[in-house]
């Protein structure tokens, strides 16, 4: 697949988060795109994968899975919120289903690994997955029967039912690609970026 450049939110996505922070509904915008909530540690490196991904038309990064309304990243990473670090991956069904975009979840992080990735560490980087709807449920349930047998450790992935999504602070997105050099990017997502780009989801 052909590496995807990222771009500014579209009309559409502005338009939905301004009216209640996504809340739960239907998965079907009126342009026939659908979306998916993941959590798989800082949400710069979920944003940086995703984005590369062909049919996936934006990634935004936010915060789902806690209590408080409306939270800040001081508070979210306080870890007091109870909310997690997730993008919202808005795609085209025709060019990427969501049950491949679960496979690709599973291998853009470590699934076993509790309330961490690498050296991020708090229940803000926990493994999750928020589906929106019975056909996601059920794509997840048989995704996560599917992955158990891929790693050696048990899955610690949360998945629920997703309450709220709220958008993070506007220097959250597009972090790699507008800071390529910052040293989180260079040290942990452009070698990740480049590992997965060898196992063919994309070309290099």
């Amino acid at each position: 697949m052909s590496k995807y450049l990222s771009y500014p939110l579209s009309l559409f996505l502005l338009f939905t988060l301004a009216l209640g922070q996504n809340k739960k509904g239907s998965n079907m915008s009126k342009d026939n795109t659908e979306y998916a909530i993941f959590g798989g540690g800082c949400f710069w490196c979920v944003e940086a994968v995703f984005e590369r991904i062909d049919g996936v038309s934006e990634v935004v990064s936010g915060y789902a899975g806690g209590q408080t309304k409306n939270p800040t990243y001081k508070e979210v990473t306080s870890g007091k919120t109870g909310h997690a670090e997730v993008c919202k991956i808005v795609f085209d069904p025709k060019m990427v289903t969501y049950d491949e975009l679960l496979d690709i979840f599973w291998q853009a992080h470590d699934p076993t690994t509790l309330n961490r990735q690498g050296a991020d560490i708090g229940t803000q980087y926990r493994s999750a997955i928020y589906y929106i709807n019975d056909a996601q449920k059920k794509s997840t349930k048989l995704a996560l029967e599917k992955a158990a047998k891929m790693f050696d450790d048990p899955i610690t992935t949360e998945v629920k039912e997703l309450d709220n999504f709220y958008l993070a602070e506007g220097y959250h997105q597009d972090y790699y690609e507008n800071n390529p050099n910052a040293p989180y990017c260079a040290f942990v997502i452009r070698p990740k970026i480049k590992k997965l780009g060898k196992k063919g989801l994309w070309d290099e």
